[in-house]
């Protein structure tokens, strides 16, 4: 007999069922500010509405551009409880790529607090609550297309891709928490940006579960802490840039805050220093330090504790979900050990995981597609990353993985963030170059001291620079092409 497959509800009547049984329970925080279950879904139902005045309506993609809020969230259900789509986008986007992305999606009005005019409505979470004061429930509507991210990848042109399910959930179980260890009604404190992929699925998977979202409106080291603490939150999401901003606080303070409530610990979205990745995982046990690797596609993902990490150092999992494989540059399978481009593929027999609006799949043969990522498997099937396949820097005939370099400078208490790309270089086709944002002071030639014990002589930058702006973003991410292109261009300006 075939197990019973779980009752799906829309994203909106969820939150209504929400509101029902535990309405006056605390559903996001952000700033100072709480929204109950109750208040969350009368919000959205009013912005719905006002959302519809302005013309949304089924199957629409809405283009959200707010920095993290309670707002932010009810918007999101708002739009969903329209049919709709949410697009979220950088709340610091310039006006040309934001007018790109918003003509891609067709979105009928962006919500955010952008001073940027469009050729569509622009309109902030206060002007929209002017436009409407009911805030009943609305008819029960599921939207075809569950969220529709941003992605520039590595080359800096924009696309959308729309996920592959509706906008459903199935009510989580204390039994099954899920794949990303989800209990119902815990806190989760999330201090990523919502607008990027990962943060917003788990805030989502987490209202959807009767949790309490925490968010901070930007990241602050101490201040996620401090949350964690006040909140005995026992599930948290951070990426590798905020974990290395957290370890390079003074020993003193990061020892001020009790995070023994701590159960869960998830990162992702960039690769972690193995360096750092031990370190968090010593220092939460006995905690789970999760990691995750996917792409916003969706069609295969891999999964590792911090248990099974310490035997397979550098691991980003065993695949857990749709199938992936490493193939060469001939389109062999490639031998364990042997690094060459990872390709994925959904299970057999599994709808879509997405759709591109602006971009088209890389496919080898057969439905394997790829990201663009390099990598080996070993031979009990464990995945280890090394780097995007343009993003790789050839120095006198030898592959060198800007991943590696950054991981070993970040070991640096001074450097905030960083980035390696390769430059043109006569003798040696390409030379490493170190981009800096560094706190205090610290030199070159305290950075060539710091790498001459970590990276064999070929691996070390030949130059650096020094900017007093981070060099990732708030999600860890970091365009290095068109940190390349822009210094390519610099060197062929006449002197």
């Amino acid at each position: 007999m075939s197990e019973a497959l779980p009752e799906m509800v829309s994203l909106g009547a969820q939150l209504a069922q929400l509101a029902a049984t535990k309405g006056e329970a605390a559903a996001v925080t952000c700033a100072g500010e709480t929204l109950t279950y109750a208040e969350l879904n009368r919000r959205s139902n009013r912005l719905a509405r006002a959302l519809a005045a302005k013309g949304v309506k089924y199957g629409d993609l809405v283009t959200i551009g707010l920095p993290n809020s309670t707002g932010f969230v009810a918007a999101a259900y708002a739009v969903w409880k329209l049919g709709a789509t949410p697009q979220p986008v950088s709340f610091r986007l310039p006006k040309a790529e934001l007018a790109a992305i918003v003509e891609l999606a067709g979105s009928p009005v962006v919500v955010a607090d952008f001073d940027h005019v469009l050729d569509v409505p622009v309109l902030t979470i206060a002007e929209l609550e002017a436009l409407s004061a009911d805030d009943s429930d609305l008819p029960d509507v599921t939207s075809p297309v569950l969220k529709a991210p941003t992605s520039g990848g590595s080359t800096g042109r924009p696309k959308l891709i729309l996920a592959g399910q509706p906008a459903v959930a199935a009510k989580a179980t204390p039994a099954d928490p899920g794949p990303f260890r989800i209990r119902p009604g815990a806190t989760m404190v999330i201090p990523a940006p919502l607008y990027h992929n990962a943060p917003f699925g788990m805030m989502t998977g987490g209202t959807s579960a009767g949790c309490h979202i925490v968010l901070t409106p930007r990241f602050d080291p101490e201040g996620t802490l401090a949350e964690i603490q006040a909140h005995k939150a026992g599930w948290v999401y951070l990426v590798p840039t905020m974990m290395n901003r957290i370890w390079h606080l003074p020993e003193a303070v990061r020892a001020k805050y009790d995070l023994s409530t701590v159960e869960i610990l998830w990162h992702m979205a960039a690769p972690c220093p193995a360096w750092l990745k031990e370190a968090f995982i010593h220092w939460i046990a006995p905690g789970e330090v999760m990691e995750l690797y996917a792409g916003t596609e969706a069609q295969a993902v891999t999964i590792i504790t911090g248990t099974e990490w310490l035997t397979h150092r550098g691991s980003v999992g065993k695949v857990a979900i749709g199938e992936m494989k490493v193939f060469g540059d001939d389109g062999a399978e490639a031998a364990p050990g042997e690094v060459g481009e990872i390709y994925m593929r959904r299970a057999a027999g599994t709808p879509e995981t997405y759709r591109y609006v602006g971009a088209t799949a890389k496919v080898l043969r057969d439905g394997w597609e790829s990201l663009g990522d390099l990598g080996s498997f070993d031979a009990e099937g464990y995945l280890y990353l090394a780097d995007r396949r343009t993003d790789m820097i050839l120095v006198g005939g030898s592959n060198v993985y800007p991943a590696e370099i950054e991981s070993a400078l970040q070991e640096h208490p001074a450097v905030e963030s960083c980035a390696v790309i390769g430059l043109p270089d006569d003798d040696l086709g390409q030379r490493i170059h170190a981009i800096v944002n560094a706190r205090g002071e610290v030199t070159a030639e305290d950075l060539e001291a710091h790498v001459k014990d970590r990276l064999v002589t070929y691996k070390q930058p030949r130059s650096y620079e020094f900017v007093d702006e981070a060099v990732r973003d708030d999600a860890g991410k970091v365009r290095r092409t068109a940190l390349r292109d822009a210094r390519i261009a610099a060197m062929k300006q006449p002197v």
